[in-house]
């Protein structure tokens, strides 16, 4: 039973995880520092009650304190991440209708990205990365396409694939690549694996 999928079914990208917590620190260190801040923080408010004129108990001022300290913990440790760790941005009034490129995370961006760049080192200096890259994700793409639809790979069953593939798609597939591919010849083979 074959799935009708497309090339834009292969280039999806998993979203990522949503970011772990950090992790807390415990132990006797964290307990030490807190009661040391609580009794400061303590020292302070009775000496600023008592150049006020006002009484406050020391026991009473250090318990406060150091419930203070406590909850403060428990709330950063329940709180949700902010917005601008994990790539979303908040939105103040009418939106300009524009697409932010630069702090999207969305996975159509991923994937053109993907290809953006190893596509754009066949005009530069980068040849050699284009030459190590480019062909391996064409051949893989086109080995997922066949799975997908045919139920083979270029390896498991070469005759089959070349037949399906087409002889000019098959030579740009299997051939040790010394040059860039012409980006007709490569808009003719992508074409092509969308047929499959």
């Amino acid at each position: 039973m074959s799935v009708e999928t497309s090339i834009d079914d292969l280039l999806v990208h998993e979203e990522e995880p949503p970011p772990q917590p950090k992790r807390v620190a415990t132990g006797a260190g964290w307990w030490i520092r807190t009661v040391l801040m609580a009794a400061g923080l303590a020292a302070v408010a009775v000496f600023g009650m008592r150049m006020a004129g006002l009484t406050l108990a020391i026991p009473l001022a250090f318990a406060g304190c150091l419930a203070l300290l406590l909850l403060r913990r428990v709330v950063a440790y329940v709180a949700a991440p902010p917005l601008a760790k994990i790539g979303l941005r908040r939105v103040v009034g009418e939106e300009s209708g524009s697409y932010n490129w630069r702090t999207s995370q969305d996975a159509l961006r991923v994937a053109v990205h993907r290809w953006e760049v190893p596509l754009g080192w066949s005009r530069r200096e980068d040849l050699d990365r284009y030459l190590r890259t480019v062909p391996k994700m064409l051949r893989e793409l086109a080995d997922e396409r066949l799975r997908q639809r045919h139920g083979l790979t270029i390896a498991s069953d070469p005759k089959s694939a070349r037949a399906l593939l087409g002889e000019e798609l098959w030579t740009i597939l299997t051939t040790p690549v010394k040059r860039p591919v012409a980006p007709r010849d490569l808009a003719a083979s992508i074409s092509r694996l969308e047929k499959l």
